[in-house]
């Protein structure tokens, strides 16, 4: 336990160096084994999918919650942007065309409509 004086205890430096050691060991996974290694097949075709994975964990969230609950309107500018933004990238498949398309939906409904 820590006594108030600046005294740190021995169960906070044991977490802290093992802490270290696991980061050690993680960045230098690589370099300690002699031969190179890759990855398995079904690893290379899962990692394909990481990046749309992740921008949706991180993206769909943010279109259809508010303050950790469902959007309960559809007088959200979000909503609109969305669809506006999805429908550009189908079409066109450009990444700036779909961010401008969606906030071009986004920017007037939010300011002037307060949505």
């Amino acid at each position: 336990m820590s006594h108030g004086n600046g005294e740190t205890d021995l169960w906070t430096l044991l977490v802290i160096v093992g802490l270290a050691g696991v980061t050690v060991l993680a960045r230098c996974f690589f370099f300690i084994f002699d031969r190179p290694w890759g990855l398995p097949e079904w690893a290379h075709r899962a990692l394909h999918y990481a990046p749309a994975a992740a921008l949706a964990a991180v993206i769909a969230p943010e279109i259809v919650m508010t303050q950790g609950h469902l959007v309960s309107t559809w007088q959200d500018a979000r909503l609109y942007a969305a669809v506006a933004g999805a429908a550009y990238f189908f079409w066109r498949r450009g990444v700036l065309g779909t961010m401008v398309a969606g906030m071009s939906v986004y920017l007037p409904l939010h300011l002037a409509l307060g949505w």
